[in-house]
């Protein structure tokens, strides 16, 4: 098994992403079918699976191997286990200052770890896929809001 790769070792100073290019390789997956684990873009994709498509289009290769995981496995581990991967490539980002391009991560009970991941695509939008839904741009309407969590921004995005 390979170590896990940090952000700074995957970010060069040659590697400057802007978020609208985040957004742009977000919406390359919309119609992507939901299918659990995937990361394919036009074949299958989860919503982790969204967000590991776009790291592999704008940085290269995923940092760490994918470990299994069932549909049920925030309920069953009770970890913050996604929010905590994330936290190890992705720069942590104050709910407050949420900005366009970034990854957001969604608790669906209070009590229960995070386990939803979306891209803001800006103007109280995001990209994200979930089950029987295909990936989609949908409004980060209140109730999202509400169920907001974390966030992040991919390493090495600039305003440029």
């Amino acid at each position: 098994m390979s170590t896990p790769v940090t952000a700074a070792q995957v970010v060069t100073a040659t590697q400057v992403v802007t978020a609208a290019q985040v957004v742009t390789a977000a919406r390359g997956w919309i119609g992507t079918p939901y299918r659990h684990r995937a990361s394919v873009k036009g074949v299958g994709a989860d919503c982790l699976g969204l967000v590991r498509g776009v790291w592999r289009e704008l940085l290269g290769p995923e940092p760490e191997p994918l470990p299994p995981y069932a549909p049920d496995w925030a309920e069953a581990h009770r970890r913050e286990t996604l929010a905590e991967t994330a936290g190890r490539h992705l720069q942590p980002v104050s709910l407050s200052a949420i900005e366009t391009g970034d990854v957001v991560l969604f608790r669906f009970r209070v009590h229960l770890p995070a386990k939803h991941a979306a891209i803001l695509s800006g103007s109280g939008r995001m990209i994200h896929a979930y089950d029987g839904t295909a990936v989609c741009e949908s409004e980060l309407c209140a109730w999202w809001r509400r169920h907001l969590a974390f966030a992040f921004r991919f390493p090495g995005v600039a305003d440029i």
